[in-house]
């Protein structure tokens, strides 16, 4: 669903107090755009680009990572792109696309963020299929994610947070996975959805640096690719997202969108460490969260946050604890919300697994 995710953050040009509901915009429905309908085959390397005539749309990455000491890091790199009209205008300063960019580094020491905001049409940001083999680029500035082939992957990623530079060689280890049914992600009763695909099988490896200070650092990535027009339900206010690499081979995507009579909707995938994909719905997911703590949001103000949780599956009979890194790990950014690494842990509180979570419509 990643991501529904941040939709909310392609919104940027709407202007919003604390007082508002930031979400309100999310629930518009979307008319005149092009519509999510069930029965659409995905079609690769075409879907790794753009769609201007749907609303909104992201290319989302997170990685887990560690360095050679053993250290737990994590990043994120997310590129989210708001059409502001039905009619798309791709071209020129007349252009009706806007993007915004994200970028998140979480170091032992810390947690650190950046946002940029960018229009479309003159060659600031934008996601490119180019020449002959249709290499993907998505970039805003000298932020960018490029491959080298026809494929989303390999590719190279490099961006900078604060005074840090952060470059990444990403190599895919298994197949795409779409979510939902084939890649019809269904997001309430009413019939929200998204079209929605992962790539959960990555190895990454680079480095960090900082000053004459450099970190080499290895692990997981885990990257979503969604888009749509309408985004919530009337009655939805936030979501809660997970994607977990499990120790033992298995990745898991779980979801829930919260709503306001409590019967939430949840929805994941369980993915095999072949490949193979299982589409989780709200029988399947047994999702609860077990402590709140306070978490500082900016100008001397503090939130409390479902930070940790119980994640259980009915088939396969599987538990887990879901806690994070450090608490510390929010995104001051245009729209709120807390991203970070977690650590996942069996019924018996031994490590099964590393990911990310992310909390969104508690602001």
């Amino acid at each position: 669903m990643k991501r529904l995710l941040l939709l909310i953050c392609c919104l940027w040009p709407v202007q919003t107090s604390l007082a508002q509901d930031v979400l309100g915009d999310l629930r518009d429905q979307g008319l005149g755009f092009a519509q999510v309908t069930p029965g659409k085959r995905l079609q690769f390397p075409r879907d790794h680009g753009a769609h201007p005539d749907y609303r909104i749309e992201w290319w989302y990455l997170t990685a887990n990572l560690t360095d050679r000491e053993g250290r737990n890091w994590g990043l994120q790199w997310t590129l989210f792109r708001q059409a502001l009209s039905p009619q798309a205008v791709e071209v020129g300063w007349h252009s009706n696309q806007l993007w915004m960019a994200h970028a998140a580094i979480t170091t032992p020491q810390g947690h650190h963020h950046e946002q940029r905001f960018a229009r479309g049409g003159i060659g600031q940001a934008g996601v490119s299929l180019s020449g002959r083999d249709g290499f993907f680029n998505a970039w805003m500035d000298d932020w960018e994610l490029r491959s080298n082939s026809a494929a989303l992957l390999p590719a190279k990623l490099k961006f900078t947070v604060d005074d840090r530079e952060i470059i990444l060689l990403l190599e895919a280890t298994g197949e795409l996975v779409a979510n939902g049914v084939d890649g019809y992600s269904q997001k309430s009763a009413q019939g929200q959805a998204s079209y929605y695909y992962s790539q959960p099988h990555i190895k990454a490896r680079g480095f960090v640096n900082q000053g004459l200070d450099k970190t080499y650092l290895s692990g997981q990535g885990w990257l979503d690719r969604e888009w749509s027009s309408q985004a919530l339900a009337q009655n939805q206010q936030g979501w809660d997202w997970f994607s977990l690499h499990l120790n033992d081979g298995h990745k898991l995507m779980v979801y829930q969108l919260r709503h306001d009579d409590g019967e939430h909707w949840l929805s994941g995938n369980w993915i095999g460490p072949r490949g193979e994909t299982r589409l989780l719905d709200r029988g399947a997911i047994d999702l609860d969260s077990t402590r709140v703590r306070p978490v500082a949001i900016g100008d001397n103000r503090v939130r409390s946050l479902p930070l940790e949780w119980q994640l259980a599956l009915a088939e396969p009979q599987r538990r887990w604890r879901i806690k994070p890194l450090y608490d510390q790990q929010w995104m001051d950014t245009r729209i709120p919300y807390w991203e970070g690494v977690v650590l996942v842990e069996d019924e018996q509180g031994a490590s099964a697994g590393i990911g990310y979570m992310e909390l969104t419509g508690y602001e």
